[in-house]
């Protein structure tokens, strides 16, 4: 019943998920971009559950990363997402689990879009936009 009256987490919380991971070992750092907006509920827990679930990969198959990179980006009438690691896959992943899905569907519920796969020199990028529309 508690739980029922705890408010879900959004971006503001995403600082304490970067401290966690940072107390956890990961060479995190952390960038706001643009000029921080109120976000609708669903989309601030959407946005906060993507950036949650790309840490967890990184620190589970980035072998090896020096560097692990969170941006959120408010820019155009857009929210983008930006987690992007330097480390080395640690198995071999159809890049088909259960994070990158519910990755994909909370972007798709909010008409956005999701790239998420080894980036084009070394490491695994997730990159999000979910569409905010006019302020």
């Amino acid at each position: 019943e508690t739980a029922l009256r705890v408010p879900q987490p959004g971006l503001s919380a995403v600082e304490q998920l970067v401290h966690d991971a940072r107390a956890n070992g990961l060479p995190v750092t952390f960038e706001v971009r643009g000029t921080p907006r109120d976000l609708p509920a669903g989309i601030d827990l959407a946005a906060y559950r993507i950036i949650q679930e790309a840490l967890t990969n990184a620190r589970q198959h980035a072998s090896g990363a020096s560097s692990i990179e969170v941006i959120v980006d408010y820019a155009g009438g857009a929210l983008h997402l930006g987690v992007h690691d330097d480390g080395m896959a640690v198995a071999q992943t159809s890049g088909k689990g259960h994070g990158l899905i519910g990755m994909r569907e909370r972007v798709q519920l909010y008409g956005g879009s999701l790239r998420a796969g080894p980036s084009d020199t070394r490491g695994f990028l997730v990159d999000a936009v979910l569409p905010l529309g006019p302020q």
